[in-house]
């Protein structure tokens, strides 16, 4: 899938707001704010449940590399998250 449409997929079921559960959330992770070489994904099934984690490395920016883009849709596809929620911005060590 190209990168542009799965950046799209994603955004469109961010900006859908809080539905329920399962909820699937994104963060990125980087060096600096310009470039995410991480991004972890956490999976919750119901409320108060433990978050099921996963993270994909990149040697690029994750959020422009098309495999990790392509995988996150796919996860939110078979998880059927009815919430999809995306951390804001890159976050860096302090």
């Amino acid at each position: 899938m190209n990168v542009d449409k799965a950046k799209k997929r994603i955004a469109k079921q961010v900006r859908k707001g809080f539905h329920g559960y399962p909820l699937i959330s994104l963060e990125y992770f980087g060096k600096t704010p310009d470039s995410a070489t991480k991004v972890v994904v956490s999976f919750i099934s119901e409320e108060n449940s433990e978050p099921q984690i996963q993270s994909f490395a990149s040697n690029n920016d994750a959020r422009e590399d098309e495999t990790i883009q392509s995988t996150l849709v796919k996860i939110i596809e078979r998880a059927d998250a009815k919430t999809v929620v995306e951390v804001e911005g890159v976050s860096t060590p302090d």
